[in-house]
């Protein structure tokens, strides 16, 4: 049996069932406004939620695509006794997600999210080039129009930061100097790009695509902001060997076997910018026609 640990909207959750479902895999999908309850029935540990049950050796592998297990706690009327008991009960929980993950998978709940600040210092010491970079809380050493400011977090959605609306936070070159101090944030040297590379990460195999984001002004320093009037033209690219070995490392290194791995592309320089453990990827297999739903499917 398949474990797939997802969201309630993810779509490409559902491409990889189809594609389970075609193959003759068995899969259970939990999504993470489920709460499970940890039993036992004859010596066995059993997961069960208002929507699915499993015991948990049942599970040969496991897919983490988003969101996470949760757990349903007993709570106790004296003090005492439920401070023990919460621990208890933690030890339990801790124990069923490690033992998930102790089996063949797709990245994991506990490794889900990375720090940007660690995964560049270890890309730069493994060996990536990595645009020069700085925490800043004013703008006395910014060169204007030739820094950019990205979020810190890995997360850009702002939801519903109006009413029914959310936002999200793009990749802007600073073009003037601001007068008052403000949080801390993350400023980059600003490359001009021949073009950009996502690179879709699994268990060793790279399969990329390259995004000429740079002839629209609309997407150049951001190609998320899409054009769909006239899309950017992606097209499937090998990365060097070189910098797919070292790429390699980073992952090993990181804990993942899979992601969404960004680079530019600038003369003969291979600039690395991030990774995403729950990237998105669809578009990579569509565009290049690598089938990867397919091959996550076979891989589980």
């Amino acid at each position: 049996m398949i474990l797939i640990i997802s969201k309630n909207s993810d779509r490409t959750t559902i491409q990889i069932i189809k594609w389970l479902s075609a193959i003759g895999k068995k899969w259970i999908r939990v999504n993470e406004d489920e709460l499970f309850e940890i039993k036992v029935i004859k010596k066995r540990i059993y997961l069960k939620s208002q929507r699915n049950d499993f015991f948990l050796d049942e599970i040969q592998s496991v897919w983490y695509r988003r969101g996470g297990i949760n757990f349903k706690r007993l709570q106790y009327d004296n003090p005492s006794i439920n401070i023990h008991m919460n621990e208890a009960q933690y030890w339990l929980e801790d124990y069923v997600i490690k033992n998930l993950e102790s089996k063949k998978h797709i990245n994991t709940q506990t490794n889900a999210h990375v720090n940007k600040l660690v995964v560049l210092e270890v890309a730069k010491k493994i060996g990536l080039e990595v645009p020069d970079y700085f925490l800043a809380e004013n703008t006395d050493d910014i060169i204007l129009e030739q820094t950019i400011v990205k979020s810190i977090t890995g997360n850009v959605i702002l939801e519903s930061i109006n009413k029914n609306e959310d936002g999200v936070m793009y990749t802007t070159i600073i073009k003037e100097t601001e007068e008052k101090n403000f949080f801390i944030s993350f400023f980059q040297n600003k490359i001009d790009k021949d073009f950009e590379i996502r690179s879709f990460y699994l268990n060793g195999t790279f399969s990329s695509m390259a995004i000429f984001s740079q002839n629209d002004e609309q997407t150049k320093t951001d190609l998320r902001k899409y054009n769909m009037e006239k899309p950017n033209r992606n097209v499937p690219y090998n990365l060097p060997k070189a910098v797919e070995e070292k790429a390699q490392l980073l992952m090993t290194t990181l804990d993942l076997n899979s992601g969404s791995i960004d680079f530019i592309k600038s003369g003969d320089h291979y600039y690395f910018l991030e990774v995403n453990p729950i990237g998105q990827f669809g578009n990579v297999s569509t565009d290049c026609n690598y089938s990867l739903e397919r091959k996550i499917a076979e891989f589980l």
